[in-house]
């Protein structure tokens, strides 16, 4: 049973892991997520673009599973996240980070249209929707991920505040 607040807000975040619904996180929703982005900017999972998500979601994957997966059954139930992955990583934000790092830095380069490393705001709120965030959330995110104002959104800002995001503080 979820005892804290601090894991009661740490438990509403593993809904943005299952993406498909159904109570544990595994592979397939990191596929399902990698799939959604690829959809949403129209890049075939056949392009080096396509190819880096695929294997940033799988490495993410393996981060998680390795950190979280307790009984080895390949599914992280709500449970574990919490139980797991989270306590193991409040106190090493950085090391969650590095764990989704390969996935963020693929979805940035999928939303990034003109090459130069960073994505607009626009197409990072696109990133999130397609993520599962709401209209509102997803614009409102990006809008706070830009925080130079320069209307761009980088990896550094990204990686950052998804760490601050799954690890939050007790």
């Amino acid at each position: 049973m979820v005892s804290s607040e601090y894991e009661r807000r740490i438990a509403a975040r593993f809904a943005t892991f299952d993406q498909d619904g159904n109570g544990y996180i595994d592979r397939a929703d990191f596929n399902v997520a990698a799939k959604a982005l690829l959809a949403e900017f129209g890049t075939t999972a056949r392009s080096d673009k396509g190819q880096a998500l695929y294997i940033g979601a799988e490495a993410f994957w393996q981060g998680m599973a390795g950190i979280a997966d307790r009984d080895g059954d390949q599914r992280i139930t709500r449970e574990e996240f919490v139980n797991g992955a989270v306590k193991r990583l409040r106190d090493n934000p950085e090391r969650f980070a590095e764990i989704a790092r390969p996935f963020l830095h693929a979805a940035l380069a999928v939303a990034d249209a003109d090459a130069d490393g960073r994505a607009t705001v626009e197409d990072t709120a696109r990133v999130l929707k397609a993520l599962g965030a709401s209209e509102e959330a997803a614009r409102s995110a990006a809008a706070a991920l830009d925080t130079d104002t320069d209307g761009k959104v980088g990896e550094t800002e990204i990686v950052t505040a998804f760490a601050r995001y799954f690890t939050v503080p007790e």
